[in-house]
């Protein structure tokens, strides 16, 4: 490996914390200086770098990923407006709808209200789709080695991105025989324009692993989750959490929790066909 491809890798590894730290305290002030502390950047540094690899500045990565939440609560929760502003960082709701409406040029109120408003176009059927009960099932936390990558979900560099992941496990002897195959999506395309939308392609391990350049480490939060099992093609689960979030949900004895929704691939898409694809959908209820 060159000076520069080792470079490179460690400011991946230090800007997957950052992104990281962000995802996991939208409800409070996030300081420069702490991001720059987390990083081991400078603080006039991680702006250049941050932006670099994010391609967009620091405060609007932020402000964005606050808005894209809010976005998101509004239509799978009934929180009150007031209450999705302090879960996403802001002090009074006025401030999340000043903010909303200069992304979405939309108040937060009619979001919720018109059901029929689509903030981002999406190129899927707007078939309707049957959902099975779901399983319900209590989860052990999972340490998990993980690629981020930013982008239309299931865009060509996907394959890539599993292909390395699946060559450090390899080569670090951690695969056995309870490894399993998991993918965060951690933003909605139908609020988050597709080339922003980020993804995490995960294996999980059984001890924890120090970070190399792309690859990084992190435990999963286990906790109560409902299960969805879908067969077929990867490009329907947007109908299926479509179909979760506006039907089930709401006629659910449960809530949604503060922990990430993730999808378990339970068989190889290299050697089946589409239709034969079988996922695992965990949404974190309580």
């Amino acid at each position: 490996m060159t000076n520069n491809e080792a470079t490179q890798q460690d400011y991946i590894k230090r800007v997957n914390l950052v992104v990281d730290y962000i995802d996991k305290n939208l409800d409070k002030e996030i300081k420069l200086t702490t991001l720059a502390e987390i990083s081991s950047f400078s603080p006039y540094h991680l702006h250049r770098i941050v932006r670099s690899f994010l391609k967009e500045p620091i405060g609007v990565f932020i402000t964005r990923t606050r808005v894209n939440k809010a976005a998101s609560l509004l239509r799978s929760t009934d929180l009150s407006i007031q209450d999705i502003a302090y879960r996403v960082g802001y002090d009074m709701p006025s401030s999340l709808s000043k903010a909303f409406k200069q992304l979405y040029n939309i108040s937060p109120s009619e979001y919720r209200t018109n059901k029929n408003i689509v903030i981002m176009n999406r190129n899927i059927s707007k078939e309707d789709y049957n959902l099975q009960e779901p399983q319900i099932v209590e989860r052990p936390d999972s340490k998990v080695v993980y690629i981020q990558i930013i982008g239309e979900y299931g865009n060509e560099h996907y394959n890539g991105v599993w292909d390395r992941v699946c060559s450090f496990v390899g080569k670090n002897n951690l695969f056995g025989q309870k490894n399993e195959f998991l993918g965060i999506g951690h933003d909605d395309p139908s609020v988050t324009e597709g080339a922003k939308c980020r993804y995490d392609a995960c294996i999980t391990v059984d001890r924890e692993v120090k970070p190399e350049g792309e690859i990084g480490f992190k435990t999963l939060e286990g906790g109560k989750y409902a299960v969805f099992f879908h067969k077929g093609a990867y490009n329907k689960l947007p109908l299926i959490y479509d179909a979760i979030f506006s039907k089930w949900l709401p006629n659910s004895p449960y809530q949604l929790r503060e922990a990430p929704s993730f999808e378990s691939y339970i068989n190889d898409p290299g050697v089946r066909k589409e239709e034969e694809y079988e996922t695992l959908l965990y949404i974190p209820i309580r």
